[in-house]
Formats: structure tokens, C-alpha cells, sequence
């Protein structure tokens, strides 16, 4: 700003109400260089002071700068004056002069205009609006740094001993000047502790922000909302900003068009609270600074009929149920940016409306959604173990919870929640549900390597499944009977199973069991010794699956075949394959160990031993975090021999791995 000032460009600082743009003006017009380019003629007018005509403002203008002229109708009488010498202008608060909406807003715009083309005069704007002449130098005030927060609480409360907890405080307040002042303040005051005041902090938020002087968040806010600009937005405009205020990460605004469909000019209306710096854009979402969000948001959702719309037109979104086969399954994507903001309603509404059969509907939906397209935990966990085992919700709840665990790895954590699941279906006499929990326990056991126990959990599901004519059901449950079958060695009857699983699925037509079934097919024509029956096997799968781009099976067709042609020291091809399935790890930590794993044996066949050992060690860090031993003992193993090699080489590296990867990942099964 000092530079651009000593060259006469005219100066706008942007920013939200208390956000630091007079204090930076003041720093400016303070300045040594500046001093000692302008001397006495530095000026600073605040425009809040005096009403919003032409008439003021140049009479204002007048007698600051001394130049005697008594109610100048415009710029006219007092340009020889403003000509004679260089001049710095602060025009401070300029929104309240400046809101297109004012009585006399053409005419005043008109004369900061013109004073701003004085090429002997740099005349600097701070504004919470961005309605500003042509031709000035627009600067966004930013939020101060941690250490700048951290300096100026600490430098007004007073204190050396610095806490974490009020590190954590600002964090929260989004490190705003106004808000981090005001808090110092009021805890000097008050000669609170820092314990004191984190507490009160929880309790009260920004409420604690008021000062006894009658210094407040809320006075510097609700200013911005009492301007012309804003109250021209109609009756829904502070509804609105409650709703953006209320959800964390404000709304992306491909989304608005479904959001808010009731509100005819919702694209103008945004546009306009971010002119009024009441919210800022960042990658595509409209937001606001945390202690407008903290202020603005209702109390009570419950009374916001803006918000509630809202909530619904979300849950809506979220009730159609996800096919990868279903030409609109692409649109659920949205979940990838809204995640967090339906995860935040959920979280409050499960609190104040915790007896609604749709809210626990909604939350088994949100997941669902996650499980296909962000794969990742959640925070309702609590609230979902906490209900009461026969609420309706609370097995769907818990089977969506254990699908989240198994796509991060957490297989032991899966079996947990689908153990409970299960028990509540079982009591409950849901035969289908029965039948889905004990597939998806099947394949659990099987990740884990307790083959017999998820065998006998597999042959029930066929049963309950074929009882109730449930053909997928059955199919998918033949399925994991094959692979286990498989994985016991017993190859021609996995291989039957495998053709009942296919000759069931081919009438249902669902592709993506189809595709399952073939994939089994290849690994047990490899486990047979039948190489070439094996690849076209895979081959064929992968042209099923490649067009939906379903990761959990493309990665371990890529994963087997990298496999096979390692054993026959195809090394190339099995990198090829390897360097694939890492394209469809899709943030799963086991896949990724998995990735690892024979990326690991690879290298060291090639005796690119440090190499392998770098990688074995990684997937040997992640196996014992998900806490799953036989993985952890073979990469140990894997280690182990490298490790001799690089004491004493040997002629090749000898050591390898059938290791079972799961067929599909078959937790993961729609139903």
C-alpha cells in the first residue's frame, strides 16, 4: 500500500467488518515514507459520520483538507485547491456512501470518481462493499496469521504463559482481527484465566465477544445488515445467510440451483452478499468467516424455514438408492463436496430431532452414499452404537458403518459392527437382511483369514437367500463360497459354485456380479496351474468392469494378474498391472498395503533391493495399523529376505507370494 500510495494509485481495502482495513489504513497514512511524501497533508474522513449525500461529503471534504470552501454543490470550487498540492485521502467506512442502493448514491460515486483521477492525490477506500471506482487497486484484507493472532491476544490480555486452548480459540474465531480483540479484551477485563475463558468461550461463543464499553461482534455485523444494498434483498436474505452461516463449508454453487429452487434470484442474491463481504468465494464454495458463521446461524434449527427446506431438498437428494449399473449413478457425486455439510445436519439433527425415523433414514443413506463415492469414517458413529438396539434404524446404521470400515481397512472393526447387525436382523426376522449381513461377515472372516468360519457364514446366506427366492443374493453368496473353496484348496468345487454363481447372475443380468464371478473363475484356473484359461478370465472381467470404472474390482483384477505374471517372470507386464491397480487404490489403506506388497516382490526380483525394502516396510506399516497379523507376518518374512540379500547377494530373488487378495472386496456388495 505504501508503494502503490507514493505513485498516487488510488487504494480500495475490501474486507468483512472487523476485519482489520481501518487499522491498516491508519498503519499507512502513519508511515515514515509517507510522512515524508505527503507531510501535514494526510487526511483521514470517515465517512459513518455525517449522512449519505453529495452535499456532506463534499462539504466534508472542504474543511478536512482546508480549503475553505463553504457547501461546495461539486468538485468545482475546490479543484485548485486539491491541484496545488500531494495529498493522501482516507475515506474510511466509505460503504456507507458508497451502497448503490442510498438516495444519493450517483452523485456521490461521481465525486470519488473524479478525486480519484487527481494524478496528485492517492485517495484510499476502505469499504466493506466493492461497488468502487474504476481504475483503483483492489485489496482483499486478509485474516491475520497464527503468530499475529497469537501476538495481538496475547498482547492485550497481558499474559506471557501461552496455552494451547487459546491457540485452539483462535483457530475457531478464523484467526479475525475484531473477534480475537474483542475476546482479549473482555477476558482482561474480567481478569479471567485462561481455563475461564476457554469455558466460557464453550459455553457462551461469540456472544462472550462485548466489551463494557459496548464493543461488539454483533454491532459490527449487524451493520452490514442494515445497509440499503442488503435490505433490498427482500425478507429471505437473512434466512439465507443463517442457512450458509449454519453449514460449515457454505454451499457449492453448482448446488444452488437444487438447494434453494424456491428462491428466484438465489444467483443474484449470493453475488450480493459477497459484494457486501458478508461471505467470500474459495474453490467453488460461498462461505463466511467462522464468527459470522458462529453469530448468524440460528439457535434453533428447527425455527429457520429456509434451513429446514434445506435439509430436506438434501435428504431428498439422498433417497435414491446407488447402482453402479444405473446410468445416473454419476450424479450422486455431489456427496464429494457436500460431505461435510450433510454430515454436520446430520450430526445436529440426530441431536434435536433424534426420535424422526428419517433423520436415522438419512444418516443410512449419507453413508451408502460415501461408501460408493468418498470413502471415508464418520463422526455419528457414536450416536448410531448409542441407540436403542430396537430402534429401526440401528442395524441398517451399523451395516453402513461396518461397509466404511472396511473400505479405510478397519476389518476387525467391521466384523464388530456387523456381528450386532446381524444379531438385531436375526431377532427381528428380516430373512433378506440376514442374508446380506452374512455375506458381508463371510468376506470379513475371509479377509482375516478364518476360512472356515466365513464358510459356514456363506453357505447360510445361499440358504436364506434361496428360501426367499432371492436370486443376486444367492449368486453373491456362491461367490464367496467359490473363493473360499479356493482358499481351502478344494478348486473343482469352487469352480461348480463359481458356474451356479454365474448361470444365476447371467438371468439377473447385473453386471457387476457377473463381472465378479469371472474374475473368481481366472483365480481359480490360476490356482489350478491353467495360465492361459486364467488371463482370459481376467481379461474378460476387465473389459466388464472398465466402463463403470469400478475400482474395488479393477484394482484386484490388475492386483492377481501383476501377480501371475510375476510368478512366471513376466516382470514387465506384472509392473504394468501393478502400476494400474495403484490407479484404483481410491484412498483404501489395504489396497494400497496391497499395491505395496507386490510392488515390493517385484523389485526385489529384480534386485532393486533397496527399493523393494522401502516399499515392504511402508506396506508393512500400514498392515499393522489396520491390525491385520498374517499380512504383517508375511511382509515381515519379505522383509527378512531382503534383508539377507543385501548382506549376502544372491543369484535371484527367490522369494514370493500367493497371498489371497479378497475377489471383489465383497463387503462392499449392493443389495
Amino acid at each position: 500500500m505504501v508503494d502503490l500510495a507514493e505513485k498516487f494509485i488510488p487504494i480500495v481495502l475490501i474486507g468483512a467488518g472487523g476485519i482489520g482495513k481501518t487499522s491498516v489504513a491508519l498503519a499507512v497514512l502513519h508511515h515514515d515514507r509517507i510522512k515524508q511524501r505527503f507531510g501535514h497533508h494526510r487526511r483521514f474522513i470517515r465517512c459513518d459520520q455525517f449522512p449519505a449525500s453529495s452535499a456532506h461529503l463534499l462539504r466534508r471534504i472542504s474543511n478536512v483538507i482546508g480549503a475553505g470552501v463553504e457547501n461546495p454543490e461539486d468538485l468545482t470550487p475546490l479543484r485548485a485547491f486539491l491541484s496545488s498540492r500531494k495529498m493522501l485521502v482516507v475515506l474510511d467506512n466509505a460503504e456507507s456512501i458508497l451502497d448503490p442502493q442510498g438516495t444519493d448514491a450517483q452523485k456521490i460515486y461521481d465525486v470519488v470518481e473524479e478525486l480519484s483521477r487527481f494524478n496528485n492525490i492517492c485517495i484510499c477506500i476502505t469499504s466493506r462493499i466493492s461497488t468502487t471506482p474504476p481504475g483503483c487497486k483492489h485489496l482483499e484484507v486478509p485474516t491475520l496469521s497464527m503468530d499475529a493472532a497469537s501476538n495481538t491476544f496475547y498482547g492485550i490480555y497481558d499474559s506471557d504463559d501461552r496455552s494451547n486452548l487459546i491457540d485452539i480459540i483462535l483457530e475457531q474465531l478464523d484467526f479475525h482481527p475484531l473477534s480475537i480483540t474483542l475476546l482479549a479484551t473482555v477476558a482482561h477485563q474480567n481478569k479471567w484465566s485462561v481455563d475461564r475463558l476457554a469455558r466460557e468461550w464453550e459455553r457462551r461463543r461469540t456472544s462472550v465477544l462485548h466489551t463494557q464499553h459496548n464493543k461488539s461482534l454483533a454491532a459490527a455485523i449487524e451493520l452490514s445488515l442494515t445497509s440499503p444494498m442488503f435490505l433490498e434483498l427482500g425478507l429471505d436474505a437473512r434466512g439465507l445467510l443463517g442457512v450458509i452461516a449454519f453449514f460449515p463449508r457454505g454451499f457449492d454453487e453448482n448446488n444452488l440451483d437444487w438447494l434453494f429452487s424456491t428462491i428466484p434470484d438465489r444467483a443474484d442474491i449470493f453475488d450480493r452478499f459477497c459484494v457486501l463481504s458478508l461471505t467470500y468465494r474459495t474453490n467453488g464454495f460461498v462461505t463466511m468467516l467462522a464468527p459470522l458463521r458462529d453469530y448468524l446461524s440460528p439457535n434453533d434449527p428447527n425455527t429457520s424455514p429456509l434451513l429446514c427446506a434445506t435439509k430436506d431438498h438434501y435428504f431428498i437428494r439422498m433417497s435414491v438408492k446407488l447402482n453402479p449399473n444405473d446410468p445416473s449413478f454419476g450424479e450422486a457425486k455431489w456427496i464429494t463436496s457436500e460431505d461435510i455439510n450433510v454430515e454436520h445436519l446430520l450430526d445436529v439433527f440426530t441431536t434435536i430431532d433424534a426420535n424422526s425415523d428419517g433423520v436415522w433414514e438419512a444418516c443410512t443413506n449419507f453413508m451408502q452414499h460415501l461408501v460408493f463415492h468418498k470413502k471415508r469414517l464418520v463422526i455419528l458413529k457414536p450416536k448410531i452404537e448409542g441407540l436403542p438396539d430396537d430402534h429401526p434404524s440401528k442395524p441398517e446404521c451399523l451395516f453402513e458403518l461396518s461397509r466404511l470400515d472396511y473400505f479405510v481397512g478397519n476389518i476387525v472393526e467391521q466384523k464388530r459392527l456387523l456381528v450386532h447387525a446381524l444379531e438385531l436382523w436375526r431377532e427381528r426376522g428380516n430373512g433378506h437382511w440376514v442374508a446380506v449381513a452374512l455375506v458381508a461377515l463371510s468376506g470379513a472372516n475371509q479377509l482375516m483369514g478364518l476360512y472356515e468360519e466365513g464358510m459356514r457364514q456363506a453357505k447360510e446366506a445361499a440358504e436364506v437367500s434361496e428360501r426367499s427366492g432371492d436370486t443376486a443374493g444367492q449368486a453373491q453368496s456362491l461367490i464367496l463360497v467359490a473363493f473360499l473353496l479356493r482358499s481351502l484348496g478344494q478348486l473343482d468345487a469352487a469352480e461348480e459354485a463359481a458356474f451356479r454363481a454365474f448361470s444365476l447372475l447371467l438371468e439377473k443380468r447385473n453386471q457387476y456380479h457377473v463381472c465378479q464371478s469371472v474374475h473368481l473363475l481366472g483365480e481359480i484356473y490360476r490356482a489350478k496351474g491353467e495360465m492361459e484359461k486364467a488371463v482370459h478370465h481376467y481379461e474378460v472381467a476387465l473389459k466388464i468392469a472398465a466402463p463403470s470404472n469400478w475400482h474395488d474390482l479393477l484394482f484386484s483384477i490388475h492386483y492377481n494378474l501383476a501377480q501371475l505374471f510375476r510368478n512366471e517372470g513376466r516382470l514387465d507386464d506384472a509392473q504394468a498391472h501393478v502400476e494400474h491397480a495403484k490407479s484404483h487404490e481410491v484412498n483404501n489403506p489395504y489396497y494400497r498395503g496391497g499395491a505395496m506388497e507386490e510392488q515390493a516382490l517385484i523389485w526385489h526380483k529384480q534386485h532393486r533391493l533397496e527399493e523393494a525394502r522401502s516399499e515392504a516396510l511402508c506396506a508393512t506399516d500400514i498392515y499393522d495399523k489396520l491390525g491385520v497379523a498374517k499380512d504383517v507376518e508375511r511382509c515381515k518374512k519379505l522383509l527378512g529376505d531382503i534383508e539377507k540379500e543385501l548382506i549376502t547377494p544372491v543369484s535371484s530373488g527367490q522369494s514370493g507370494s500367493n497371498r489371497e487378495f479378497p475377489v471383489n472386496g465383497t463387503a462392499s456388495c449392493t443389495y
